[in-house]
């Protein structure tokens, strides 16, 4: 009998499998998919995800693939030209953006060194119950045969569509409409750090990533997604055009390194994360627009809470463990509804007058910026903002 098994080894579960099994657990990770495959991502990890690789001993690999650091951000608005860095986190300033089959496949070994037993191409097909309904285990095929497996845990980390939270059957607390649809591809030979543009009924991102190329990405109001969809490279580019037009002046007369990848399933949601032997971790729990790209950074240090919270709890009596269950869903809501609101107001696409006389006075002092890029990063609220010195400005 497996402590706990982890579906899902990305960017929730194979950190969750590696903090675990440092912790002396015994871990089994399941992906459907082969490791280190890529996946439909933004892959921008904002300064608290940083700061969370650093600690676990993970973040000079990151910097030794060849990902450079964002340690300059731009943002451009209404004429409107924010320009700085965060003030970070435990020291960490810098956000990366790691291409995803790196990142991903690296964590995944991590968690393997650190004693985790993992299996790719390993599809979960039901929960296994005990007489009284809690869930004991899981069952799926592996390699065209049927398995069982069972844990005194069972850890949902895959993904928007969980197949655990449906099995679970983990009832939405919050959901709200989507608001974006999203396409990006990769450029080489444009110079960025990380850019921000945004316009009415748009916003475009350039983020550096690996190997010299530059990830552009495009946002629409969900409501024109089957206009977009049908001739999605001519609306991207001029989406960029009209949006960020010296970005688009760089990217004349390139083409891409890859097609063109574009989503307009963004959901918004929260579910019931916990029940009687299961949990659910990153987006199987809590998805928001990509917009904020809070995603990853938010995976991260849901891991931590779940596995601080777990410390000696899961071996035990399973009421105990029920208990600890409770306590990390209670911490994830307080912690996630900021950034999820403040995610669904960006993701409106609308730039109010009263948003643009604020970031003129922001723009007008360098340490107010920082602290609006630590509102960026998810590193404040906007409470942070609203001191003497920007009280004067307004």
């Amino acid at each position: 009998m497996f402590d706990a098994i982890v579906v899902g080894a990305r960017c929730a579960g194979a950190p969750t499998a590696l903090l675990l099994s440092r912790a002396g657990y015994r871990v089994l990770l399941l992906d459907k998919e082969p490791f280190g495959t890529d996946t439909l991502s933004t892959h921008l990890i904002h300064q608290p995800g940083v700061a969370a690789l650093a600690r676990w001993g993970l973040l000079d690999a990151i910097r030794a693939s060849g990902c450079p650091p964002l340690d300059r951000v731009s943002y451009d608005v209404a004429g409107i030209r924010l320009e700085g860095c965060s003030r970070g986190v435990e020291g960490q300033r810098a956000g990366f953006a790691p291409r995803r089959h790196i990142l991903d496949a690296l964590l995944v070994e991590a968690a393997a060194a650190a004693g985790a037993e993992v299996r790719d191409r390993c599809r979960v097909t039901g929960l296994l119950r005990d007489e009284q309904g809690r869930v004991v285990g899981v069952e799926g095929r592996h390699g065209g045969r049927a398995f069982t497996e069972r844990a005194r845990l069972v850890i949902g980390a895959d993904g928007m569509r969980s197949t655990v939270a449906r099995l679970a059957q983990a009832p939405y607390t919050v959901s709200d409409p989507r608001l974006t649809c999203a396409y990006y591809t990769y450029w080489e030979g444009v110079p960025a750090s990380l850019e921000l543009h945004e316009g009415p009924d748009s916003w475009v991102a350039a983020v550096a990533t690996h190997d010299a190329a530059t990830l552009v990405l495009a946002y629409f109001p969900q409501s024109r997604f089957e206009e977009v969809r049908t001739d999605a490279r001519r609306a991207y580019r001029e989406q960029i055009r009209a949006t960020a037009p010296a970005l688009d002046e760089r990217l004349a007369g390139r083409k891409p390194l890859e097609r063109l990848r574009g989503t307009g399933d963004q959901q918004n949601f929260f579910r019931r994360p916990t029940g009687p032997g299961w949990v659910l971790v990153g987006d199987a729990g809590h998805h928001k627009d990509s917009i904020t790209a809070r995603g990853i950074s938010d995976a991260f240090l849901q891991v931590e809470d779940l596995v601080r919270g777990l410390d000696g709890r899961l071996g035990g009596n399973p009421a105990e463990l029920d208990a600890a269950l409770a306590e990390f869903a209670e911490k994830r809501d307080e912690a996630l509804l900021p950034g999820y609101e403040a995610t669904l107001g960006v993701a409106q696409l609308t730039p109010h007058e009263q948003r643009l006389s604020l970031l003129r006075a922001v723009g007008r002092d360098p340490e107010l910026t920082a602290i609006y890029f630590d509102m960026v990063a998810g590193i404040e609220t906007a409470s942070a903002l609203y001191t003497p010195r920007l009280l004067a400005l307004l």
